[in-house]
């Protein structure tokens, strides 16, 4: 589903950018209108090119989807933490429900690559680079030893995590920048649960 209709769109503007005149105004262009796609009204401020990286600073206005108590909570935190301490969402969730996501990203990885065990030193920079801590992905490594089914997975999971854990799923399955249907499936999975 995923492969389907998100990433024909996303190579098709990239191609539209490689051949644009204006690549300034168009790329601001589709910044905001990808986060508006899921109702973030967004206006960037500054784009800059820095080595092989594309910089870009982003005012975000409140979600259409955020009610004005969460985001004057959200802004209040936020100046309460002013160093910005990058930390894992999935810390935000019970042990438990920390545990069923550990599991849901190993299932994920073992439908992905049945070897997974044995590459793991070579997947595990890969996760790390995507924000996991340590206890995550050790998490994930032990969970890897013992096979996964899906649906007991999707059982016990609440939709607040499924909520934080589908970033980390979509970048996990686009890893090797193709989303298998298997792959697809937990993704969609995670979708419903969600949508309840």
């Amino acid at each position: 589903m995923l492969n389907q209709l998100v990433r024909p769109m996303v190579r098709t503007q990239l191609q539209l950018l490689a051949a644009c005149q204006t690549p300034r105004s168009t790329l601001t262009a589709m910044i905001c209108q990808w986060l508006g796609i899921v109702g973030v009204q967004a206006q960037v401020n500054q784009l800059n090119t820095q080595a092989e990286c594309i910089q870009v600073s982003v005012t975000v206005s409140k979600p259409e989807a955020c009610n004005p108590g969460e985001w004057s909570q959200i802004l209040q935190n936020l100046h309460q933490d002013p160093d910005g301490v990058t930390t894992d969402p999935l810390d935000s969730g019970s042990g438990q429900q920390q545990q069923t996501v550990t599991r849901l990203l190993a299932y994920l990885l073992q439908v992905g690559d049945p070897d997974i065990q044995a590459n793991w030193t070579q997947v595990h920079p890969k996760l790390k680079a995507l924000n996991l801590d340590e206890q995550v992905l050790a998490g994930i490594q032990a969970a890897l030893k013992v096979p996964q089914s899906l649906e007991q997975v999707v059982k016990h999971l609440d939709a607040d995590m499924a909520a934080i854990a589908l970033p980390q799923a979509v970048s996990i399955a686009l890893m090797d920048r193709q989303v298998t249907e298997s792959e697809d499936q937990v993704l969609s999975a995670l979708f419903q649960l969600i949508k309840q």
